[in-house]
């Protein structure tokens, strides 16, 4: 990782985005995500009042049976994958995104993302969560959800990550993530936000100039491990750190956000801590974005502010 702070300094600041500043219905009867909605494929959502959870009607997954073999030579390598995708509507409020909503509210999203989880899992190898809020992340309709990847494969990036976390358990017989969070508590220059149980901050790697990572506390493999105070706390942690990232520049913060949870390849995970990534693109403001290109691309990635300023940044921010 290259920091480069001192680029703040150069003539030009980034290219200036469009900031949306339509107002946002509270219900829109054109949003094929609101309760009564007609979507694409003519499904009609019923009149909902909490969650809503609906296999995605443009599914990047198809589900079916039998397993998949790999193929091809040593230059080139394929297999059938299968799974399914589904899409989760937090709220029946067109109008309201994740930290908007009320503890509670927050809360029946989590116990959704625990259900969606445990029912996935008993089928398929890996279950991605995840959100893309904001235009400028993909989002295409404000209305507030997430979706689900589940597969019967897992993915690269989950891969790694399993490998690196068993390999430290293995050579020190604890896990990675609790002996960084015990370390990164002591230090306490890139903490945004802890409670009890959960610590939200900026990794000492990260990337992204204002990303965060979520890790709780005590030992804890898989979302639908959470007992009742984990959910409560996990809650009141998501609505303060995305409140602040909302205040620093006075906007709907776009990010995408996905929770890494352990696989399902073997039946001992206790190398594996549930942790969640949140990467925003804003650099300086509501309308300045951070570009990977060039450098970043072919070489390293590069970040134009330390993690210890974006911290502070983050954590100075009342709520």
């Amino acid at each position: 990782m290259l920091v480069s702070a001192h680029r703040t300094d150069r003539p030009w600041l980034g290219q200036q985005e469009s900031v949306p500043q339509e107002q946002v219905l509270e219900h829109d009867p054109a949003c094929y995500l609101c309760p009564g909605g007609r979507r694409s494929k003519g499904h009609i959502n019923p009149d909902y009042q909490g969650t809503f959870v609906f296999n995605n009607d443009f599914p990047a997954l198809l589900d079916g049976e039998g397993d998949s073999q790999l193929e091809g030579n040593d230059l080139f390598k394929w297999r059938e994958s299968k799974g399914t995708t589904r899409v989760i509507c937090y709220s029946p409020r067109h109008d309201l995104t994740l930290p908007e909503l009320a503890h509670k509210e927050i809360e029946q999203v989590i116990a959704t993302w625990m259900t969606q989880e445990r029912e996935l899992s008993s089928k398929y190898k890996y279950v991605q969560i995840f959100e893309n809020k904001g235009q400028i992340m993909g989002s295409s309709n404000p209305h507030p959800h997430g979706q689900i990847w589940a597969g019967d494969f897992v993915p690269s990036k989950i891969e790694k990550e399993d490998e690196s976390q068993k390999r430290y358990f293995d050579t020190h017989g604890r896990t990675m993530l609790s002996d960084y969070v015990s370390q990164e508590c002591d230090e306490s220059v890139r903490i945004v936000y802890q409670n009890t149980s959960w610590v939200s901050l900026v990794p000492f790697w990260a990337t992204w100039p204002f990303e965060t990572i979520i890790i709780p506390k005590i030992k804890l493999s898989r979302m639908s491990d959470m007992n009742e105070k984990l959910v409560t706390d996990l809650a009141e942690l998501l609505k303060i750190l995305l409140s602040k990232y909302d205040k620093l520049f006075n906007v709907s913060f776009p990010f995408s956000m996905g929770w890494h949870t352990a696989p399902n390849v073997n039946g001992n995970n206790d190398h594996w801590t549930l942790h969640a990534h949140i990467y925003p693109p804003l650099l300086r403001s509501a309308s300045i974005k951070k570009f990977m290109v060039g450098y970043e691309m072919m070489a390293e990635s590069q970040r134009d502010i330390t993690p210890e300023f974006a911290a502070r940044r983050l954590a100075e921010i009342p709520v």
